[in-house]
C-alpha cells in the first residue's frame, strides 16, 4: 500500500519514530520505542486480548524502518515495512506487510483487517498529524 503526505521526509521520519508522535498516529498505548535494530516496543497493559509483541528489524534513517508484528500467545510472525520517498509535492510511504498467512485463521488477523487499520493509520491518522494547518 502507499500513502502521500504533503510534508518533509524529515518530518515524516519523525512521526514515524518519535514515540510521541506515535501515541497519536499508531498506538496511543505505545510507552516506550527506540529506533534501534533490536527494541522492543513497549505498550501499556489494556487487558487486551491481541497483546502486541513488536521488535525492530531494520533501521535506515530516514528511509526505511520494519519491526516485526506479532501476538504474544498466538502463532505466527509479520513484519511491517515503511519505506519513505521524497516526492516533488511531499513524501510518499510505502507498506509492505508480510506474514500474515503465518497467523491463525481468526478474523482479528486477516489481511482485509491489516488493510482497513493501515487506511485509518497511515492515510487518515498520520496524514492529519502531518497536515494539520
Amino acid at each position: 500500500m502507499e500513502f502521500f503526505y504533503n510534508a518533509p521526509k524529515k518530518d515524516v521520519w519523525e512521526a514515524m519514530t518519535n514515540s510521541e508522535k506515535m501515541k497519536i498516529w499508531y498506538f496511543p498505548q505505545l510507552k516506550e520505542f527506540i529506533p534501534k535494530v533490536g527494541c522492543e516496543f513497549k505498550f501499556e497493559d489494556i487487558g487486551d486480548t491481541y497483546r502486541k509483541k513488536w521488535v525492530v528489524t531494520k533501521i535506515n534513517k530516514p528511509d526505511t524502518l520494519a519491526h516485526i508484528w506479532a501476538y504474544k500467545g498466538y502463532q505466527g510472525v509479520s513484519e511491517v515495512t515503511f519505506d519513505l520517498f521524497s516526492t516533488d509535492s511531499g513524501t510518499k510511504i510505502r507498506i509492505t506487510h508480510t506474514g500474515l498467512e503465518s497467523f491463525p485463521d481468526d478474523p482479528h488477523f486477516k489481511r482485509e483487517r491489516f488493510e482497513w487499520g493501515w487506511n485509518n493509520l497511515l492515510g487518515k491518522n498520520l496524514k492529519i498529524l502531518l497536515e494539520k494547518k
